[in-house]
């Protein structure tokens, strides 16, 4: 009879019994996002080998996504099943049309799942690309070509269960195929499992951090909020998971950083405000690492109501925070929000849960108001910085003041306005700011709850 996984970890479980022919070689682990990661999890845990993800994407028929005509990855590798394409009558410019959609997801994908840790070294080592099982065999396709890309000097393929057909036409693209079932009629890999619930990224990105806690502190435990050697120079886009939806943003860590400051701005343009860059080159330049990214997809960006839906906004920035929290490059930094306008109070807001360590807060032209009963449950350190002439937010900021139980102070640049856009304003925010978030990540003892 048919074995019935119960789940990805039961039929990883299972398989990884299948390749202990491979512990003691210098092996690397690669699961295929997203329904392949659990099933290598359990593998690298079996084996005690690191893991990683190898990204490919499936180019679908147009009008049939689920079937494949072919496959892309990283580094831009491109597999075409010329069956498919022959017995559909897709033409070339079908398979460009979706092959071009289908790379902006797999770039997304890879930036946010390398958020977790970068990636493993192939170069002569053992690759084994797993997944929770095979159908057609294109993405499999890809992943082996991928592999041999960058460097392994052989490559297992290993799944629960594939389609003996499909097997067959991968013999010459995989070194060694590892299957614990193989039925006659694989009408889809699902029915072989009882819990074929789908996986999300946020916890693609969660297995891939523990792994690399693991093999970064041996079988120790892991603090809460460790992280191995801090890489130095870190400046690059990232994608931000905020709950099933990727965000774009951009990570810079300076040399010896004291602390991240994660940025919140109202309109959604975080990364591409003109203030915001300035303020954290700034940053940067005073040891802090930053975290600009957009809070709003487009199409949300363009409905003014989202600007101030102050829950929506600091739902956002609390899962930012948690994935720095989280990230293996700044883990163990004190985390600081930088908030502006309606980005104020969300930053105001995700202060004020308790369960969430905010070493400080500065606020620019900020709503503080708009926060609520809030304010008064804000426990970290708090600078509200206003220009005299922006009369109106300077009497919200003087009144929210007033409601602040935190250590906190109220400071009014002269002859600014909400923008701060006459000349030296915004360099004075800027020297504000650093001071205040390097003063407190320095000494964190003056930020304990």
């Amino acid at each position: 009879m048919a074995r019935v996984f119960r789940n990805r970890t039961q039929a990883g479980a299972a398989l990884a019994a299948l390749l202990e022919h491979l512990r003691g070689d210098d092996i690397v682990v690669l699961g295929l996002p997203r329904g392949g990661v659990p099933v290598a999890f359990e593998i690298a845990q079996a084996l005690d080998a690191p893991l990683d993800v190898i990204v490919v994407r499936k180019v679908g028929v147009p009008g049939q996504p689920e079937l494949a005509m072919g496959a892309i990855g990283e580094d831009g590798v491109r597999v075409v099943n010329d069956d498919i394409v022959r017995l559909t009558g897709a033409s070339t410019a079908d398979f460009t049309r979706v092959e071009h959609r289908e790379r902006d997801e797999l770039q997304r994908r890879a930036d946010l799942f390398r958020w977790a840790a970068p990636r493993a070294d192939l170069v002569g080592r053992v690759a084994v690309i797993v997944d929770d099982g095979i159908a057609t065999g294109s993405t499999a396709r890809a992943a082996c070509h991928v592999a041999r890309a960058h460097g392994a000097a052989h490559v297992v393929l290993a799944v629960p269960v594939a389609a003996p057909d499909s097997v067959k036409a991968l013999a010459d693209d995989a070194d060694e195929i590892i299957c614990v079932e193989q039925p006659r009629r694989l009408r889809s890999v699902g029915e072989w499992y009882d819990d074929f619930t789908q996986v999300d990224d946020q916890t693609v990105v969660d297995l891939l951090e523990r792994a690399h806690r693991r093999d970064t502190r041996g079988s120790r435990p892991a603090p809460e909020h460790a992280r191995p050697d801090c890489p130095v120079g870190v400046d690059r886009e990232m994608s931000v998971d905020v709950g099933g939806l990727a965000l774009p943003g951009h990570l810079t860590v300076p040399p010896d950083a004291v602390g991240t400051v994660v940025f919140a701005h109202g309109s959604g343009s975080s990364r591409h405000s003109p203030r915001n860059q300035f303020v954290a080159d700034h940053l940067n330049t005073a040891g802090l690492a930053t975290l600009t990214f957009d809070l709003f997809a487009d199409a949300e960006a363009r409905d003014r109501r989202n600007v101030f839906d102050i829950g929506l906004l600091a739902s956002r920035l609390e899962r930012a925070t948690d994935s720095v929290l989280r990230n293996h490059a700044v883990a163990d930094l004190p985390v600081a929000l930088f908030g502006a306008s309606t980005g104020a109070a969300a930053a105001l807001v995700a202060a004020s849960d308790p369960s969430r360590p905010i070493a400080a807060v500065v606020s620019r032209g900020g709503r503080p108001d708009l926060a609520g009963d809030r304010l008064g449950h804000v426990a970290a350190p708090t600078l509200l910085i206003v220009g005299s002439d922006d009369t109106d937010v300077l009497a919200l900021n003087r009144d929210a003041a007033r409601q602040l139980r935190c250590e906190h102070q109220l400071t009014i640049v002269p002859g600014a306005t909400h923008f701060f856009e006459e000349p030296g304003t915004l360099e004075a925010v800027a020297s504000l700011a650093a001071d205040w978030f390097v003063d407190h990540c320095s000494n964190p003892a003056r930020s304990l709850r």
